[in-house]
């Protein structure tokens, strides 16, 4: 299938005129940095998920509401079968790369969580990707490329934007392996949401590369009991 190259729609007012800029840049940072620093604050231990899909709703009726808006970025699965090759090679040697280091830095915790409680493995398999990633993804792609295209415009300015935002946002389980971690993955699901203006094949990305991190053994840096290195209790974010 081809695929037109991104084009960020837009209504004729918005030219992008220099307050519209800095608005949406000190907006950008409020929400994205002020707003993850302020909710580690007071919500810290706490899952992120209740506020995760009060967030995405609100961008989710944003977007349906903006007029310059393609809404058909939020699904498009059709393209999930050209980038299937490529999203598989890319996993393939990441869950490599991965095992190895669990294997070699933290033996006892290689395959923790399925040896120890394939039940809930099983439901982070099911609902991570429902109740998480797709959340995140309306956030952190679809909104974010939509509303702050004047600012970081359409290419690499805007896939650096989202990872940084996707990064820091992983700050709230107070560690900076998932902060850098999640900010490389940002990246890869930022320039794959760029390519293929497919929410639903970004979403399967990111999934892919979650499901691996809670199988093989690193799942403790990504869920919001993370602070305090206790096992996993609850659904991760």
């Amino acid at each position: 299938m081809t695929v037109r190259p991104w084009r960020a729609v837009r209504n004729p007012s918005w030219r992008n005129p220099s307050w519209r800029r800095a608005y949406l840049a000190a907006e950008y940072a409020a929400l994205f940095y002020g707003g993850t620093t302020v909710y580690r604050t007071v919500a810290r231990g706490r899952s992120p998920i209740p506020a995760l899909l009060v967030l995405a709703s609100a961008a989710t009726v944003y977007l349906r509401r903006a007029p310059d808006f393609d809404r058909e970025t939020l699904w498009r699965r059709k393209t999930l079968s050209s980038e299937a090759p490529s999203m598989a090679v890319a996993a393939g040697a990441t869950a490599l790369a991965l095992t190895t280091a669990v294997a070699v830095t933290r033996r006892e915790d290689l395959f923790d969580l399925p040896r120890r409680d394939a039940r809930l493995w099983a439901a982070v398999m099911v609902f991570y990707p429902l109740f998480s990633v797709y959340p995140q993804e309306v956030v952190f792609r679809s909104f974010l490329f939509h509303r702050y295209a004047p600012v970081f415009g359409t290419g690499r300015g805007m896939i650096a934007a989202s990872a940084a935002a996707f990064g820091y946002v992983h700050i709230i389980f107070g560690n900076w392996f998932s902060v850098a971690a999640s900010g490389v993955g940002g990246w890869i699901f930022a320039t794959r949401y760029l390519r293929t203006r497919s929410l639903f094949t970004a979403s399967a990305e990111h999934a892919l590369y979650g499901m691996l991190v809670f199988t093989v053994g690193l799942g403790r840096y990504f869920y919001h009991g993370a602070e305090q290195l206790a096992r996993p209790a609850a659904l991760p974010a």
